[in-house]
């Protein structure tokens, strides 16, 4: 039960030390609380944490114009931020985790506004059908946190220049592009700003949970802390990872996203293997490339280094049933 509600209002635009505040938020929750944190990305394309990311946004033409390339720590697909869009967080322990209640304070917040908003499938927010929050989830353990997109009077020409969605996915929602899928909130208020709409957020954080929220000051926390996780969140290998040469790539849409996967091969036996997905849950993305490895280099050894994965739930059992299918009959 939730005893305790606490606000912390980002300061700055850096997207690094904004990933490295919210993971070290996360690492510090208290049982029986929860933290709401507000923030803003300038000029920044945030990919999923098993994505791709020259698949997925322009980067030379991105950083030519002096945006930043960020990946954190969830899964989900690539968003761009700029000062027109609010970020939020909610941070909290798994036995109080509820992603309704959650999204009930987004809604709540919005419609004070006098805007209807609703949520969508598994992670959208929309007002008549356009989306305009997107949501992704992370756990660590017993530490959950639940972040999302709030998009007030965001660039849609830079959204749409700047990412590079594919058009499996475009289809599989049935839209033409990415800037038809989205608007903003000031399509529906013209006077709104992020300022109001923080107000809103913690009122309606407040009464949700029923409590008076507790005000954080970004500069009492850990600064050292603060920037190495800066330093992690901007470094080379975490937002590239390893070069590795593959011979041999296979792409599919499922409808819980799409996966990419590279194939480096040495007589006939899969040798190293990287594995690209937006799927909302990439900790099982991560665990199937050791499964794979070792495994002879066509569908029936693939499909039994497959059917060994871990998948305790039953969203993970569909997800390996729809690989182990795909690589039944995959032309390799």
């Amino acid at each position: 039960m939730i005893k305790n509600i606490k606000y912390v209002d980002g300061k700055g635009f850096d997207p690094y030390l904004n990933l490295a505040l919210e993971e070290y938020l996360m690492q510090n929750v208290k049982e029986n609380e929860c933290i709401l944190y507000l923030w803003q990305n300038e000029n920044t394309i945030v990919i999923g944490r098993n994505q791709n990311p020259w698949k997925e946004c322009k980067i030379h033409e991105f950083e030519r114009d002096g945006g930043h390339l960020v990946r954190r720590l969830s899964g989900g697909g690539a968003v761009y931020h700029d000062q027109g869009n609010l970020n939020f967080t909610f941070l909290i322990r798994k036995q109080d985790y509820d992603v309704d209640r959650q999204l009930e304070v987004i809604v709540k917040a919005v419609r004070k506004l006098g805007i209807k908003a609703e949520k969508s499938g598994r992670n959208d927010i929309t007002v008549s059908g356009r989306k305009f929050s997107g949501n992704a989830f992370y756990t660590r353990g017993d530490r959950c946190y639940h972040h999302g997109t709030m998009m007030v009077n965001s660039d849609l020409t830079k959204l749409s220049g700047y990412l590079q969605v594919s058009k499996e996915k475009l289809k599989l929602k049935g839209v033409d592009s990415v800037r038809s899928r989205v608007t903003n909130l000031s399509v529906y208020h013209p006077d709104l700003n992020i300022d109001i709409l923080k107000e809103k957020l913690i009122e309606a954080f407040e009464e949700v949970y029923g409590q008076k929220a507790v005000i954080y000051a970004q500069n009492d926390l850990d600064q050292k802390a603060l920037q190495k996780g800066r330093e992690k969140f901007s470094s080379w290998e975490w937002l590239f990872g390893r070069d590795m040469k593959f011979q041999y790539e296979l792409s599919k849409r499922f409808i819980w996203g799409n996966v990419d996967f590279q194939f480096q091969v040495n007589q006939g036996v899969v040798r190293d293997i990287q594995l690209f997905s937006d799927s909302m849950d990439p900790d099982f993305i991560d665990s199937i490339p050791e499964y794979l490895k070792g495994c002879r280099y066509e569908n029936q050894d693939l499909t039994a280094g497959l059917s060994l994965v871990p998948a305790a739930i039953k969203a993970r059992q569909e997800m390996k049933e729809d690989l182990v299918i795909y690589f039944t009959s995959v032309e390799l």
